[in-house]
């Protein structure tokens, strides 16, 4: 009988610890969520708000998409620098350093008294920002249990749908009604409620082998990406002959090289590319590069639309680009349920190829009296096909890879989606503005070009053609290299 008793306390008290870590997991996936909405809202809102920016400060095309650019270059070339740091000092500090400093930089941001001041402030904020996303994927890993993870890290990801749902209108409202400012200002209190409740509930985590940060890497990363983007950005404003341009185009293509060099002999690369060695991690990421470079800028562009060439205001853009995220939020989780029946690689050339029959509708119905449903159509299907195809590549490719490298694959692939996002808004906003006559591009990204003469309202029309047929182009390199990327020898 004693033997017996032994044994239901034990089982008694292993139940008792197991709900006591699953009450910490979710209280752990609560704080990294509160992390993801707070950088997805602060991203979108201020894509549909940026004309009120760009009409306060009174300035041109190359400093408004650099309001925009700035966040995107630095996140993207300090993503993995974080990651390793948190190794050296801590993650749990370092994560809540990013909350600090993501709502320190908000504040000050609000109060820029010239658009280079607020443009700094952006960068800060992507260095917070980096913190927060560097480690918010491995301390949820590190919270719940292996069976538990996957609910867990549905929730954690399901989280970025909420922002990019709620992002647009708001930002639309808070332009329309608040300001500006409060674009900013409305990160402060979400902030600190994100920074106050992640100390009181963060254990601290035992520190990761400690790797040495690839500094050269990064630096070399970070200035052939800030060449791109200084040449892309130029030439929407001065044109592709500028020597600013032609010299920032040179300096990426002699980086590029001087990468591929550096990185393979480094011990821990920022960007290693032997993850792309073979034909599925090569086409698999390529293909996500595409897909981020043909989806990331449409919110930003048609949010432009509807207010440079149909004179909408703020909050009525917002609810318009709404078809595109609500499609992305209803297609994931569908796209996970069918997988049980319907093989990864089937999801990933039917999200590719939804992805292009999405932007080929906006490319050709793109006109200034365009009915709204062809463009909610448009939006709606190119966000179902992204939603669907980042559910079934990621999957691919994590089942096709031993699990050990899961972590170096998934750091790898974050980082190479982000560069096509990077790319896609300092290109598209280059290729839009390229149409327009110099004296008028500043009106673009101030959205009043609509009050304008007819003959700058075709130009504009030009240019937005001209940037979905590219976006168009690149999506169906997507879904080319997303239908290569099968292959015979997939892990179960």
């Amino acid at each position: 009988m004693k033997a017996i008793d032994g044994a239901r306390e034990a089982v008694a008290a292993a139940a008792s610890d197991d709900r006591a870590r699953m009450r910490y997991a979710w209280r752990v996936c609560s704080v990294t969520s509160l992390g993801l909405v707070l950088i997805g809202v602060a991203g979108s809102t201020l894509n549909v708000a940026l004309p009120a920016v760009v009409r306060h400060f009174r300035v041109g095309a190359f400093e408004s998409g650099w309001i925009l650019l700035a966040f995107l270059l630095v996140n993207t070339a300090s993503l993995v620098f974080f990651g390793r740091v948190a190794d050296l000092l801590g993650r749990r500090g370092v994560y809540l350093a990013g909350f600090a400093l993501f709502t320190a930089a908000s504040l000050l941001a609000g109060l820029s008294p010239d658009v280079w001041v607020l443009v700094a402030m952006r960068v800060v904020q992507a260095v917070g920002a980096a913190m927060i996303l560097a480690n918010g994927t491995v301390i949820i890993t590190d919270a719940f249990p292996p069976e538990r993870l996957s609910q867990g890290m549905g929730v954690y990801v399901g989280t970025l749908s909420v922002a990019q749902l709620a992002g647009p209108t708001l930002g639309g409202l808070i332009a329309e009604t608040a300001g500006w400012q409060w674009i900013f200002w409305v990160n402060v209190p979400a902030g600190l409620v994100a920074l106050v409740w992640g100390a009181m509930t963060l254990r601290r985590m035992p520190r990761g082998p400690r790797r040495p940060v690839d500094a050269l890497g990064n630096a070399l990363l970070f200035a052939a990406l800030s060449a791109l983007l200084l040449a892309l950005s130029e030439a929407g404003s001065a044109g592709w002959s500028s020597p600013v341009v032609i010299g920032g185009a040179a300096v990426f293509v002699v980086l590029v090289p001087v990468i591929v060099l550096v990185e393979r002999r480094a011990a821990h690369p920022v960007l290693d590319l032997r993850l792309l060695g073979g034909r599925l991690a090569a086409c698999a990421n390529l293909a996500s590069f595409c897909n981020a470079l043909a989806r990331s800028a449409l919110i930003l562009v048609v949010a432009l639309y509807f207010q440079a060439v149909r004179g909408l205001d703020a909050f009525a853009a917002g609810l318009s680009v709404l078809p595109l995220p609500v499609g992305m939020a209803l297609a994931s989780p569908l796209a996970g349920v069918l997988g049980r029946r319907v093989s990864s690689y089937a999801l990933s050339v039917g999200g590719a190829l939804l992805t292009a029959a999405g932007l080929g509708v906006l490319m050709s119905s793109a006109g200034p009296a365009t009915p709204y449903w062809e463009v909610g159509l448009g939006l709606a299907v190119a966000g179902c096909g992204s939603g669907a195809f980042m559910t079934g590549n990621t999957t691919e490719v994590m089942r096709a890879l031993p699990r050990g490298s899961l972590g170096v694959v998934n750091g790898f692939r974050m980082m190479i989606m982000n560069m096509g996002i990077v790319i896609s808004v300092g290109l598209s906003l280059s290729v839009l503005t390229g149409s327009v006559d110099p004296r008028l591009r500043d009106q673009v990204g101030a959205g009043t070009l609509s009050s304008l003469s007819p003959v700058a309202l075709g130009q504009l029309m030009q240019g937005f053609q001209r940037t979905y047929a590219l976006l168009f182009a690149v999506a169906l390199c997507g879904l080319a290299l997303t239908a290569l990327a099968r292959t015979p020898n997939r892990l179960p």
